[in-house]
């Protein structure tokens, strides 16, 4: 059994992609982890930045590319990514609009995002429940009162 690896070594820098462990305290929805996920494979590690196109995606991660857009606006909305609109030139030397060029947010930035958010349903819900209250109070008042 010695010298005997059944698995092969691994070199995380070429053939693999960091996802970050709090990724799964984002509530990402499946579609939404599998988009992260595939840019985070296509990140130019330096730029943190890629460019594939919405069927691109879709066809690595089974998804159309209208759900792939919704998915896409999903990370942008939690801020895990941004995307800026790029411009092509045809042959015909027309300008056409290219594909997105993403560029990966640390993912500090959407926990934090994230946290805000979670305090303020909070408060809404904390607010709700206190005029909740104040109205059950004025009844209670106008059936003695009545």
């Amino acid at each position: 059994m010695s010298g005997y690896y059944p698995y092969p070594k691994r070199d995380p820098i070429k053939i693999y992609f960091p996802l970050p462990n709090e990724i799964f305290l984002l509530d990402l929805t499946p579609g939404e982890l599998a988009v992260y996920s595939y840019l985070m494979r296509c990140e130019d590690r330096k730029t943190h930045q890629c460019h594939p196109s919405y069927r691109t995606i879709g066809k690595f991660v089974h998804l159309s590319p209208n759900t792939v857009a919704k998915h896409v606006n999903g990370l942008r909305e939690k801020r895990l990514i941004t995307t800026e609109n790029t411009k092509i030139v045809s042959r015909s030397g027309e300008k056409r609009n290219g594909t997105l060029l993403y560029t990966i947010r640390p993912v500090e930035e959407a926990l934090r995002h994230f946290y805000e958010q979670q305090m303020q349903q909070l408060e809404a819900v904390k607010d709700q429940e206190k005029t909740q209250r104040k109205l059950a109070e004025l009844d209670r008042k106008r059936e003695r009162a009545g």
